[in-house]
């Protein structure tokens, strides 16, 4: 019903910056929240950062204050503006969408590798 596509990832140096995009298509119309989520290697896919409906958001405390999560005028595309990059950061990001009645759909992820 839904798909999702990131996009943005890349290779960065210790503090720089990157920002990810998710474009949703098909049937959006029951969407209510939209997120990031994060994978690192040899660890579990954990929550970043998540857009609501109305616009209220919210980060996982490791990106607190370098991370920021914003969409378009549409709410598509949803975006991760990340920040002082860190090697921890280091990850394949994923898109989320929440519909209202509680079924998620994933994109396929992006890597975002921050080198030392």
């Amino acid at each position: 019903q839904v798909q999702l596509v990131e996009s943005g990832g890349g290779t960065v140096q210790p503090g720089g910056s990157l920002r990810l995009s998710c474009v949703a298509s098909g049937n959006i119309a029951r969407v209510r929240s939209m997120g990031w989520y994060r994978q690192a290697p040899g660890k579990e896919r954990e929550w970043v950062a998540t857009i609501a409906h109305g616009g209220t958001t919210n980060y996982a405390d490791p990106v607190k204050g370098r991370f920021t999560i914003s969409r378009g005028a549409t709410k598509n595309p949803v975006y991760l503006q990340m920040n002082s990059l860190k090697p921890e950061d280091t990850a394949v990001y994923y898109c989320n969408a929440n519909q209202r009645d509680g079924v998620d759909y994933w994109g396929n992820g992006t890597l975002v590798t921050v080198s030392s």
